[in-house]
């Protein structure tokens, strides 16, 4: 008798300790604070976040924007205006989330632009962070992004992966990351590798003789794979010395180049 006894007691411990770490557990699941958010794919904080995640880490979008056909032309909402009533009459993932803030005197604007997530079946599918897009009123010099766009934070090694054409200005940083996959719509995407990538553009176009004083209207923070410039985009990518390298600063200068003679025509007597 005394040995069901103490057989009972134990049995009626094991199930309280169960249901006690059961209810731990479950009660875990709600003590989560709402400012809490998933984690991005790269160190810039912001590519593969949910909508959702988004607004939780920025807050409500100043703006939201959408594009005009491929041009660079949009069409801007009030966020309320958005919500209520145009999110119903395109496509959820048309609408570009904006967020200004004034820099250093400078206006730097984001828009976040999204894709939706496929594998849901139904009307609408939890949208992720693809790229961003980081504008700058007026054009600010390339050594002044690091500055402006904490997000920025570009290799200072000069084995970097860095190439330019006469328009833009690509760098590669860090390690690629697998789960990026999810926001790449290239064919293929399961057999290449995604880095997070810096893009900046200059409607000046950019020197042979390439500076950090080269002016830049934006920068997108993107995920691009390398490969993919290597081989298929050789002739339009051309590769660099990483800018904000040490090697890329201790450069010789520009050689200066004499101005030509105009060449005089000679008459016959």
């Amino acid at each position: 008798m005394h040995r069901l006894v103490v057989a009972s007691m134990s049995t009626y411990k094991t199930i309280f300790l169960v249901f006690f770490s059961t209810a731990a557990c479950f009660l875990s699941l709600f003590s989560i604070p709402h400012s809490s958010y998933g984690k991005a794919y790269f160190e810039d904080g912001f590519l593969g976040l949910t909508q959702t995640e988004l607004h939780q880490k920025l807050g409500n979008p100043h703006a939201v924007r959408a594009r005009k056909a491929a041009l660079r032309i949009f069409h801007y909402y009030k966020f309320q205006d958005w919500e209520k009533y145009f999110k119903k009459l395109m496509s959820p993932e048309n609408g570009e989330d904006v967020y200004t803030y004034e820099r250093d005197g400078i206006q730097v604007r984001y828009s976040f632009l999204y894709t939706p997530d496929l594998r849901e079946d139904h009307d609408f599918p939890t949208l992720y962070v693809q790229r961003v897009e980081v504008e700058f009123t007026p054009a600010i010099p390339m050594e002044n992004i690091p500055t402006l766009v904490p997000e920025f934070r570009p290799a200072h090694s000069s084995k970097a992966p860095a190439f330019k054409s006469n328009l833009w200005i690509l760098l590669f940083k860090g390690s690629p990351s697998k789960r990026a996959e999810l926001i790449i719509k290239e064919p293929n995407k399961e057999t290449l590798d995604w880095h997070l990538s810096y893009q900046m553009f200059s409607l000046e176009g950019i020197p042979d003789y390439l500076t950090l004083h080269v002016p830049i209207e934006r920068l997108e923070l993107t995920t691009q794979s390398l490969q993919v410039v290597k081989h298929s985009q050789r002739h339009t990518h051309e590769p660099i010395l990483n800018p904000f390298s040490r090697e890329f600063a201790q450069r010789p200068p520009q050689p200066t180049q004499k101005p030509k003679s105009i060449p005089h025509p000679h008459y016959a007597d």
